[in-house]
């Protein structure tokens, strides 16, 4: 099949699902990705953006290694390595270890992160490192789900103390000074008893009271644990050497982009010039030696 004739929905389905590799380890995906769309790898090369659709479709732990691959798609092994770089080059991919701790010990596993947005350098070294958010549209979703119940336990308040009787746009100013209360642990009924109990006589303004108790009154924010952030290596693509995120642009090292590494002057010699140094040193004073000596 040319590659001019690829695309994505020219790959072989299978009938069997993509094999998985062994627990913990293949294929995982990234956070900091768009949706999906029918354009996702349209600056690829035909070949590299129909192996990429293909990685995408897979699910996490699935074997993206060259020889299982091989076994599902149109390519061999040596073409799919080189997908596998251009891919890597291109953004998509990241291949390396990562320290995993658990109840029965720690390991490293070998990992192969793909993300269908494309990524720089510098996304990838934050990733390393683990600074990438992982789920940026939660702390939404909790924002919008406690402003509701806030604004119905204000709405409510005049029920439990009718000199404390809000109306609606009280209860929409007052909503977020509630919503931070249940952010920091507090339940209805400890929020409820810190606006109503001990109320002075009488109440002359009611949102007043309630915006000052709740402001001055405010709990501490719960002490809470900060997670350890992975311990992950990125490995060049070609030779598989570790290194830092900074020493593999592109996914490679400087040894496979034919770069020479600087000489000092002050670095040790390799134990094989030492040696080689020592022979011709001896050989040299036995040749003196044999020189002196008289017939």
């Amino acid at each position: 099949m040319a590659d001019s004739q690829l695309s994505p929905a020219s790959l072989p389905v299978h009938a069997s699902p993509h094999p998985m590799a062994n627990p913990g380890y293949g294929e995982r995906s990234t956070p900091d990705q768009r949706p999906r769309t029918n354009h996702d790898f349209a600056d690829l090369p035909p070949r590299e953006a129909a192996v990429a659709a293909y990685l995408d479709r897979l699910p996490d732990g699935a074997d993206i290694s060259v020889k299982t691959l091989a076994k599902q798609l149109p390519y061999g092994q040596c073409a799919l390595r080189t997908v596998l770089n251009n891919l890597q080059r291109a953004g998509h991919l990241r291949r390396g270890r990562e320290h995993l701790v658990g109840s029965g010990g720690s390991r490293w596993v070998t990992r192969s992160w793909f993300s269908r947005t494309a990524h720089d350098d510098d996304w990838w070294a934050a990733f390393t490192r683990g600074d990438v958010p992982q789920e940026p549209d939660q702390p939404r979703r909790t924002r919008t789900r406690t402003r509701t119940r806030a604004h119905v336990l204000l709405a409510a308040l005049g029920r439990t103390a009718p000199v404390l009787s809000l109306s609606e746009a009280d209860c929409a100013a007052l909503a977020p000074l509630v919503t931070e209360w249940f952010a920091r642990g507090a339940t209805d009924e400890a929020v409820l008893h810190s606006l109503t109990a001990g109320l002075p006589t009488p109440v002359h303004h009611p949102a007043a009271l309630v915006r000052k108790r709740l402001t001055t009154k405010l709990p501490p924010e719960p002490v809470r644990e900060t997670p350890c952030p992975p311990l992950r290596i990125l490995e060049c693509a070609k030779c598989g050497a570790p290194g830092r995120p900074e020493a593999l642009p592109g996914g490679t090292c400087g040894a496979c982009r034919g770069e020479r590494a600087p000489v000092h002057a002050d670095a040790p010699l390799p134990a094989s010039s030492v040696h080689a140094r020592a022979a011709d040193i001896r050989t040299a004073m036995s040749r003196q030696q044999r020189e002196r000596t008289p017939v």
